[in-house]
């Protein structure tokens, strides 16, 4: 018994201790940030993360992740873990109603189309680009009255669908958007079938931003763009009742809550 006790406390005290170490809030929905120590590797959920020069590393969380993130960190002396609670969060219920019902409840030809954008944009949010753009933070796309917020239940003409992932920004049609951050296009739309004229920016390590139900698209995919350049005109295109820029935040396609993010207005 005492030899498996020196065993455990020396095997303790012999495992590598991660130097990484994780910023802010570990919460559903958030882009969460941290360092690593020079020479580290991180993982999660399989996936190894993209580390910038300065040892920064970001990775995103669902509105209905729970439990812990727990992630791999594997250093000259060894691989360890780094773990964190996931703070839930209250989620409001938002009810829609007045949008044409095949909108809602698409027909054969509707579902066909949609299916089809469903893979292009799936294409477009697989980008795996070596960046690091996100991590000069987001500025607003455009300002004005917060219509709708990441998370909320949405009820549409009566029927609960799928929660909504993304910032509604109330702004008059033809109002410029501005590229959020520095990065590259990777979807340009004019009308998708939900979101309208969408255009897709990626940051690097697999952050993005959407805008969606815009007017006019000015940009091309490829095309380079620096924070605070005119992207769009904001418009009433897609699955809309009036007028405004949805603006969206996503970690290789899973969607997060670009709230925090963001500045005051």
């Amino acid at each position: 018994m005492r030899i498996a006790l020196a065993f455990t406390l020396l095997t303790a005290l012999v495992a590598p201790a991660a130097a990484a170490t994780l910023d802010g809030e570990v919460a559903q929905g958030a882009l969460v940030t941290g360092h690593a120590a020079p020479g580290e590797r991180i993982s999660y959920d399989g996936r190894e993360l993209h580390i910038a020069p300065d040892g920064r590393f970001a990775l995103g969380l669902g509105r209905d992740a729970s439990g812990a993130l727990t992630l791999q960190v594997t250093g000259p002396a060894g691989t360890t873990t780094l773990s964190r609670p996931i703070a839930p969060r209250d989620w409001q219920i938002q009810r829609i109603d007045g949008l044409p019902d095949k909108k809602v409840n698409p027909d054969p030809e509707g579902l066909k189309r949609i299916e089809t954008e469903r893979a292009r944009i799936k294409a477009a949010r697989a980008i795996d680009r070596i960046a690091y753009d996100w991590e000069a933070g987001l500025q607003w796309p455009a300002r004005g009255r917060i219509s709708g917020v990441y998370g909320s239940q949405r009820i549409l003409n009566g029927e609960a669908r799928q929660p909504h992932l993304g910032l509604d920004v109330a702004v008059p049609e033809g109002t410029p958007v501005a590229a959020a951050a520095a990065g590259q296009v990777t979807l340009a739309e004019p009308d998708l079938y939900f979101t309208g004229g969408t255009v897709i920016i990626d940051h690097g390590a697999g952050v993005q931003t959407l805008y969606a139900h815009l007017s006019r698209v000015d940009v091309r995919v490829g095309q380079t763009v620096k924070a605070g350049d005119v992207i769009a005109l904001s418009g009433k295109t897609g699955r809309v009742t009036g007028a405004h820029l949805h603006f969206g935040l996503a970690w290789y396609g899973l969607q997060l809550d670009p709230a925090p993010l963001l500045p005051p207005q």
